[in-house]
């Protein structure tokens, strides 16, 4: 048996041959950021830590279909026509025929992105469909030269993004190409789709982003990668090695090949608690599709719109929303309404979205906040959904001093005062702004916040709601539509938790209320007890059914537990859950 002095030498060996190897692998990493230094990624990322909010474009040959196959419309995303509906390359290459984007004014588009608030555009250069939207040497299968339109549309886009001060980032979709030959990660449908995948990186997609990256000047200074499937480490080290081109640019964790990039990249939706310790960025539509298709008319709300705005940047995220113009160029009325109606709040509120971090607060119960801190005082931002009745707005657990505040809208200066550990500041009976308005809280120093708890009811009853939960995993909190639930449950090992206080300890009975089109067993843990229940198929996922729960639970002393929610692995159904009630009992 060796001693523990040679244990120890043995165990500092190994650590200094895995150092040497860490830093043999950074010295021969292809992805110049691999020796990036903190504050080199803080300086580099700061643009974009700011600007909180901006325009996705999905544009190519497939707005020409429009959803449109055959005369039958085809479900799905309009982008993915080609493969939804599996059609031929070479029917599928006489939609360019088609794409004249006549209408196409740059300065528009740009202008529209500025009035409603955005600080920089995304735009696909080239998508799954391998249409490249510039004048590309690796490809004919470009809009110069497969198309009567025969301009390069980034070049007009890149000029008006540099006149009217907007940042500008390429969309490219690296590893599917369902024309140049990129991987099957949708499978193959015309045997003309058949190439070597290591062959298309070398010979496509390799050089575009080459030309990408050297054809329009300062621009682009994001790179978002897209469906990294089939990416090898060695493919995904050609295309990284090319980002050298242009110092400073941000890309995504899509890339593939492990490479995890600058920025996590949620998809229509907004995680329960953001990404700590990294960027992100929330990329949404404001309908059901990113590329056109016509007969698409489920916009969102413009209430949805700036509330999820607001919510993403209480989280430390950006929003990315998207528009998908026509084949003649045009950005279809719905989208521009909307642009200009957030434009319209964004004048107003923006100085609470631009520049600020994550609230310090875990759950708000009338909306959210951000923050700005500078020196010895810092900005909180609260962004009121509901508007107190009362005329009291009550900021909870608050510890530090707070100094003033005011209305955004008006600059009116609102009377304070504290009550216990809560800050209560005295609004208007009526709010500035119906969907959300905003109050400016000046505090000393960095925000100290209490930890607040859910609360037993006067009857002893605990209500545990979907909006309070805490959710790991891809659980998502959904609202509007007949939905107020924890949905997104098609992993069994996602749970769901509740944090609450307990002022009237004993037996509890629990319920649940859930939908769910399949039958699936859960279980509710508190500490070493558990007790269980089945999901009952409910038809829709939208109508719920109170569920008794088999077993009793028992708090033995006041004070504050922990409810945990996980599924059953085996046979496991998705189910949405809407809420828990634990009420007193005395079986």
């Amino acid at each position: 048996m060796p001693t523990r002095l040679q244990t120890k030498v043995v165990l500092a060996s190994l650590l200094l041959v895995s150092l040497i190897n860490c830093a043999v692998f950074a010295a021969d990493s292809p992805d110049p950021y691999a020796h990036e230094t903190p504050a080199q990624r803080d300086a580099r990322m700061q643009w974009w830590r700011e600007a909180r909010f901006g325009m996705f474009i999905h544009w190519g040959v497939y707005s020409v279909p429009a959803g449109v196959y055959h005369g039958k419309e085809i479900g799905g995303l309009g982008e993915w026509i080609m493969s939804d509906a599996k059609i031929p390359m070479a029917e599928y290459q006489r939609f360019a025929k088609e794409y004249n984007p006549v209408k196409y004014n740059a300065d528009d588009w740009v202008r529209l992105a500025k009035e409603a608030g955005m600080k920089y555009i995304v735009i696909t250069a080239k998508h799954h469909d391998g249409f490249a939207n510039f004048n590309s040497q690796a490809s004919a299968w470009n809009i110069v030269k497969a198309t009567p339109y025969g301009k390069d549309v980034l070049k007009p886009l890149a000029a008006a993004c540099r006149k009217y001060g907007i940042k500008l980032g390429f969309y490219y979709s690296q590893a599917q190409d369902w024309n140049n030959g990129g991987a099957e990660c949708a499978g193959s449908w015309d045997p003309a789709q058949k190439h070597d995948m290591n062959d298309y990186v070398d010979k496509v997609a390799v050089p575009q982003v080459k030309e990408l990256l050297s054809n329009y000047g300062e621009f682009p200074v994001v790179l978002w990668w897209d469906t990294p499937c089939d990416m090898s480490k060695e493919n995904a080290d050609k295309l990284i090695a090319v980002l050298k081109l242009k110092p400073g640019i941000i890309h995504n964790n899509r890339l593939g090949g492990g490479y995890q990039g600058d920025t996590e990249t949620p998809e229509q939706f907004i995680p329960p608690t953001g990404f700590p310790g990294r960027d992100w960025e929330t990329c949404m539509t404001m309908n059901d599709t990113w590329g056109f298709k016509t007969h698409d008319h489920n916009w969102k709300s413009i209430e949805t719109i700036i509330r999820n705005l607001v919510d993403i940047a209480s989280k430390g995220g950006n929003y990315l929303l998207n528009v998908g113009p026509t084949s003649e160029g045009l950005i279809p009325d719905p989208s521009i309404e909307r642009l200009k109606e957030v434009g319209a709040w964004m004048k107003v509120n923006g100085d609470g979205i631009y520049d600020t971090t994550a609230s310090p607060f875990k759950k708000l119960a009338w909306g959210r906040c951000t923050k700005k801190v500078k020196g010895d005082s810092s900005t909180l931002y609260l962004h009121v959904f509901n508007w107190p009745d009362d005329g009291k707005l009550v900021v909870p657990g608050l510890k530090n001093v707070a100094t003033s505040a005011r209305l955004l809208a008006t600059g009116d200066i609102l009377n304070l005062r504290r009550d216990g550990d809560d800050v209560v500041i005295e609004v208007p009976r009526t709010a500035p702004d119906p969907v959300s308005s905003t109050v400016v809280l000046e505090i000393k120093g960095q925000p100290e916040v209490i930890p607040t708890y859910l609360h037993q009811g006067a009857d002893g009853a605990i209500e545990l709601s979907a909006m309070d939960a805490d959710l790991v995993g891809g659980l998502r909190y959904e609202s509007g539509g007949g939905k107020d639930n924890i949905g997104f449950w098609t992993n069994p090992s996602d749970q769901a938790s509740w944090t609450f206080r307990v002022t009237q300890p004993g037996k509890f009975q629990l319920t649940s209320d859930i939908a769910a089109l399949g039958s699936g067993n859960f279980e509710v843990l508190l500490g070493n007890q558990k007790v269980t229940g089945t999901a009952p198929n409910t038809g829709d996922y939208t109508h719920f059914q109170k569920v008794k729960l088999n077993g009793i639970l028992e708090v033995a002393a006041p004070g504050v537990v922990t409810l945990t929610v996980k599924p059953v692995s085996a046979g496991w159904q998705p189910m949405n859950l809407r809420s828990l009630k634990l009420v007193p009992t005395s079986e």
